[in-house]
């Protein structure tokens, strides 16, 4: 059920009727009509901005369409008023049987309320953390990697057929520092004196590696020149640094269904089918780029490279896909490794990259936009920075140093289900700031503890009741009457409940599961509210005393919190708290 969409269908019926009486002419598209909450609760439960898309095309002035669009809803049962607003807006009021028919809707549907059909089972790709195979994962993967899972999981939802996937950069030369720094771990792990110069990976990560290496090879390697021991090697801690990766996305509640190498790209002919199709459709060329804007780099001389018209598709300039000495650039790869997706037959693919990837936005999508002759749209979506803070100070992290705060640094603190719903609390092009101390907080300026105080407050309600001899099965609450909660504050918790399968299709229309955190610490906060209401007005407590059918009915409205309350958990990855310690 989706009430909104309802509702729509009501005004959109009451159109054709004013078309077919002549009061409306024929042939008005009425797509961009729309039915949402108003911006202001005190104008009423929904709005349509009918009259005013309709008022230019029609020849008519809107107050009038509007006038005339308001008898009709008004007559319908749903309705209890239909006010013209402004120039021509119309605000209605519905009456409480449309909420308590949310509320059999959410206890008869259970956490499939709210699941759409939007996707039609089109079939998207959402590539996220992508990180360099080159040692665990850090907190700014962390947030990549909770945001395109959610993002996968609420296009799901949506009724989209989801591939989640990991694109292996294993294809490049930090892989062969990767394997000259293991190398070195190698060494000290048969005693020998090393020293990590610039360039190599110091992490403390890789002695494990190196040991288990030594174990494994013994002594051969020794004193052997590098030609001897590096293509092996690069294989070796590849493997050995995705296994760390897949346990860490495991701690973290992530599970990939595709693992992409960038490595197998290469000499395999890929990279040339891709770029032959581009050539085919006259996008290749050899050519000599301006010079960067701005200051020129001193090394910087005109020379001919093999171009990609990517200017023909949206891009700033065009793009080298090979060097001057026949070598690939970056691109080429990733040019194969889209093309591969389109021809994987995906009708929609999402990239999720971190903030330091914006510039590789536009040329990606050009790529995309030719390689499919614009039939498959990617979009790209960049992940800010994370700034971790713990006793008031900023965490800092380097790489290269090996001092750098991991993913497991962050879910061995606070768990999980904190670090997912933290990382989900600001928008994915937002900074945001991760305190340690802040997110353990049991307080309403924490949102991971108020939403799920929220959960664990109707879970102690059914306890309760339980104790009480009060029936509160699915059963039994699916057949409660609830035609007796009338009180504005249990209906204003039945009309956010109402917004929840409005608030997916938004979501996932924008590719935005932000929201869907934003929308249950609103429904959290609706419910509190109620709640506290109770303690200064016994009618709205949810066990009444010696009566057990009006206990039901307001028990049943605090399962159905519970239940969205779950399904929205779900798409952000978290389980819902039981109760609160």
């Amino acid at each position: 059920m989706n009430l909104f969409a309802d509702i729509r269908a009501l005004v959109l019926d009451a159109l054709a009727e004013m078309t077919a009486e002549g009061t409306l002419p024929e042939g008005l598209s009425r797509d961009n009509v729309t039915v949402e909450p108003p911006r202001d609760a005190a104008h009423g439960d929904m709005a349509t901005n009918a009259a005013m898309v309709l008022a230019k095309p029609a020849g008519r002035k809107p107050r009038d369409i509007a006038e005339a669009l308001a008898a009709k809803l008004a007559a319908d049962p749903r309705v209890d008023s239909a006010d013209v607003a402004g120039p021509g807006f119309l605000n209605l009021r519905l009456a409480p049987r449309c909420w308590h028919g949310v509320l059999d809707a959410v206890l008869s549907e259970g956490t499939g309320y709210g699941r759409s059909i939007m996707g039609t089972g089109k079939k998207v790709n959402v590539e996220y953390v992508s990180a360099n195979p080159t040692g665990p994962l850090h907190v700014g993967h962390t947030r990549g990697a909770v945001f395109g899972d959610a993002l996968a999981s609420l296009l799901d939802y949506a009724g989209y057929a989801v591939t989640r996937e990991y694109y292996i950069n294993d294809g490049g030369g930090q892989v062969d520092v990767l394997a000259r720094s293991v190398y070195l771990r190698y060494l000290e792990a048969l005693g020998q004196e090393v020293a990590f110069e610039d360039g190599t990976y110091p992490g403390d990560y890789l002695i494990p590696v190196g040991a288990a290496l030594a174990k494994e090879k013994g002594g051969i390697w020794v004193d052997q020149p590098e030609e001897v021991w590096l293509a092996e090697l690069r294989d070796y801690a590849t493997e050995a640094m995705m296994d760390l990766i897949r346990a860490d996305l495991a701690a973290l509640g992530v599970t990939m269904d595709q693992f992409f190498s960038e490595k197998s790209l290469y000499g395999t002919g890929r990279i040339e089918a891709a770029l032959a199709d581009l050539d085919a459709k006259g996008l290749i060329y050899e050519g000599v780029l301006e010079p960067p804007k701005g200051k020129t780099p001193e090394d910087w001389e005109p020379r001919e490279q093999t171009l990609f018209k990517s200017t023909e598709h949206g891009d700033d300039v065009d793009r080298p896909v090979k060097k001057s000495d026949g070598s690939w650039t970056y691109f080429a790869p990733d040019i194969a490794y889209h093309f591969d997706k389109v021809s994987r037959g995906f009708d929609v693919l999402i990239d999720v990259f971190g903030a330091d990837h914006g510039g590789y936005v536009k040329r990606m999508k050009a790529a995309v936009s030719a390689l499919s002759d614009g039939q498959v749209p990617l979009d790209i979506k960049l992940t800010q920075l994370v700034r971790l803070f713990k006793n008031g100070q900023p965490f800092k992290m380097s790489k290269r140093a090996g001092t750098f705060v991991t993913l497991r640094d962050v879910v061995d603190q606070v768990g999980p289900d904190v670090t997912r719903f933290v990382m989900l609390t600001r928008k994915n092009d937002a900074p945001l700031d991760f305190d340690f101390d802040k997110v353990l907080e049991q307080s309403r300026e924490n949102p991971v503890f108020y939403v799920q105080y929220a959960h664990a407050r109707v879970m102690s309600v059914l306890r309760k009741a339980d104790e009480a001899g009060i029936a509160a099965d699915d059963g039994t609450l699916r057949a409660a009457d609830l035609s007796g909660l009338t009180h504005e504050a249990e209906l204003g918790v039945a009309r956010k409940l109402a917004e929840w399968p409005r608030l997916i299709e938004i979501a996932a229309r924008t590719n935005e599961p932000h929201r869907v955190a934003f929308y249950l610490y609103e429904l959290a906060g609706d419910f509190h509210g109620l709640w506290n209401r109770g303690n200064d007005v016994p009618q709205l407590r949810f066990l009444q005393e010696g009566d057990t059918a009006t206990s039901q009915s307001k028990i049943a409205l605090a399962q159905a919190v519970s239940i969205v309350i779950s399904a929205g958990l779900g798409i952000l990855g978290v389980k819902p708290a039981q109760e609160m310690r």
